[in-house]
């Protein structure tokens, strides 16, 4: 049976120009970039290759990317760099109840450390409410982390508003932008993003790789202890094939980024469609407009998400759940809690999300299943 894969938010398949971009960098320019000799010296340029065209793609300037192993990793290197190295001018962070747990564990281990940490709210789109994040500065606030677009609901934060908020307000403003590299344009100047975190896996590219763009003005410290690499902030030898690899994964991407990214907006519009007329008791989280542009998280009254999963996953389908349902919990994720969507819908959530390699063939295949599952569920109730 040939996998349906609509779960391109957890991770994506390795576009097949990545890995040819890679391949040479394991078995002929495999050298240490920090070495004196002809193939470090190679590794090096290949390096600060890298380096250039992901910070052309975000506008920003290659000394204000630095190559970490994953989203969480950057997050973490973001959100503690700053608030040790700031922690002088105050210990007051702010952030929202939505934010992956890369940023909330972050900010809850700052908190038993002594930082004060604001959680706003959001509506019942997922959108932060803005007036609560002015009313939420203090004299002592150093930074706000605020996601550019949700993992679970796709929804597209006020990114352009809170930047300027915290210009205005001389805070520093960092995004978990793991969801969004790839998915949406996004200019770090225009924005007046301080600091921006992303990971390979999520558009293309292998596992295990991500970067973290800080503006040069910024003041961070590194947070673990080593040698000199990314400018004394993130010390280890820097895993150059995946660099290469993340640098080919985006290029591609934004080369044809119009087309991408209709192509697959029309499958998800079609499908939220044709569910809605086909399911009765469904429902669309997140903001109908301001969304990503493959996610599609949808809730089924009444339904029982993990039964649901292994029922698709019987045909072939790979999907996720919009609650916890891992180790026999049914307590819905904090994200739909923080949008006020009631258990009887939360507890059915199932979170498509759609790619690249996505075909309207696998689409339908995937409608046909999740009405006929679903509608046989419903008339049992």
């Amino acid at each position: 049976m040939k996998i349906k894969y609509f779960d391109n938010a957890a991770t994506t398949q390795v576009n097949q120009d990545v890995i040819k971009e890679m391949l040479p960098y394991f078995s002929i320019e495999y050298g240490n970039p920090s070495s004196l000799y002809s193939i470090g010296r190679r590794a090096k340029r290949a390096l600060e290759e890298a380096r250039r065209k992901i910070a052309n793609i975000i506008n920003c300037k290659p000394n204000e990317i630095y190559f970490t192993s994953c989203g969480t990793e950057s997050d973490n290197l973001a959100i503690k760099g700053i608030a040790y190295a700031n922690k002088e001018k105050g210990k007051h962070i702010i952030t929202s109840k939505i934010e992956h747990p890369a940023v909330l564990n972050t900010c809850k281990e700052l908190e038993e450390q002594g930082y004060k940490v604001t959680y706003l709210d959001v509506n019942q789109n997922g959108i932060v409410n803005v007036e609560q994040l002015k009313a939420s500065i203090k004299t002592d606030t150093i930074l706000i982390t605020i996601m550019f677009a949700n993992n679970e609901i796709g929804t597209i934060q006020p990114i352009e508003e809170i930047g300027k908020i915290a210009k205005e307000n001389n805070i520093i403003f960092h995004t978990d932008a793991v969801q969004a590299m790839g998915n949406l344009k996004i200019d770090v100047k225009k924005l007046n993003i301080n600091a921006l975190s992303m990971s390979a896996h999520k558009f293309y590219a292998p596992k295990g790789i991500g970067a973290l763009y800080v503006g040069e003005d910024v003041n961070f410290k590194q947070i673990q202890n080593g040698g000199h690499q990314e400018k004394n902030k993130r010390a280890g030898t820097e895993n150059l094939a995946e660099i290469v690899g993340m640098s080919k994964a985006l290029e591609l991407i934004y080369k044809n980024f119009e087309n991408h990214n209709n192509k697959i907006k029309e499958l998800r519009d079609y499908y939220i469609e044709k569910i809605q007329s086909n399911i009765v008791d469904s429902k669309l989280n997140g903001d109908r407009i301001n969304r990503l542009p493959g996610n599609a998280n949808m809730s089924f009254k009444n339904i029982n998400a993990e039964e649901l999963l292994f029922e698709l996953d019987d045909k072939g389908i790979c999907a996720s759940a919009g609650s916890a349902c891992s180790s026999g919990s049914t307590s819905p994720s904090h994200v739909l809690t923080a949008i006020g969507l009631p258990p009887e819908w939360a507890n059915g959530t199932l979170r498509v999300t759609i790619g690249m390699n996505n075909t309207k063939e696998e689409v339908d295949y995937l409608i046909n299943a999740l009405v006929e599952i679903v509608n046989k569920k419903i008339n049992k109730i």
